[in-house]
């Protein structure tokens, strides 16, 4: 299976914030935001192996700013770091105010995908190779996250939780 980039599952796609899209309060439903993120999301998993995916966990989800009736809101996806079955996809939302023009960071989201066959069984997923800083930083931060989650899931012992020892105890 041939090692793909982060580049190869970029994913952008641009929603209008429209009156059925909103809260009692002007506000984008966060629900609604989810929604978008995770078709993103997966979209940019599907792209990295080329499979059918489905969403495995929301690892983090952060609202910095309530996105606003009429604001033009763009989702960009892509992989962070592939393990065995498994995709760690990285969202970031940005706002764009319809008069001004201005854009804004307002959200991010981190989500992991499985990639399955026919049956609902994982597939193995290409390699992925990260090339830039941030890149990097995303794809060294993937196994700490992962394996917080398996730990508070149960599927993993503390001590088998090797990266996250090595931030409390660096010897």
């Amino acid at each position: 299976m041939q090692a793909k980039h982060p580049k190869d599952s970029i994913t952008i796609t641009t929603e209008h914030v429209l009156p059925n899209d909103t809260n009692h309060v002007g506000g984008l439903f966060g629900g609604r935001l989810m929604q978008w993120m995770d078709l993103c999301a997966a979209i940019s998993a599907q792209r990295h192996c080329r499979r059918v995916v489905v969403t495995a966990s929301v690892n983090n989800v952060s609202f910095e700013h309530q996105i606003k009736q009429g604001s033009v809101v763009t989702l960009e996806a892509k992989v962070s770091r592939a393990f065995s079955t498994s995709m760690e996809v990285f969202v970031i939302v940005t706002v764009e105010d319809s008069v001004t023009g201005a854009v804004r960071k307002s959200n991010e989201a981190i989500f992991t995908f499985v990639a399955i066959d026919q049956n609902g069984s994982p597939l193995p997923v290409p390699e992925l190779i990260p090339e830039t800083e941030e890149e990097k930083l995303r794809y060294a931060g993937a196994l700490r996250r992962r394996q917080l989650s398996l730990l508070l899931a149960g599927r993993i012992k503390p001590s088998e939780a090797t990266e996250l020892k090595a931030l409390f105890d660096p010897k």
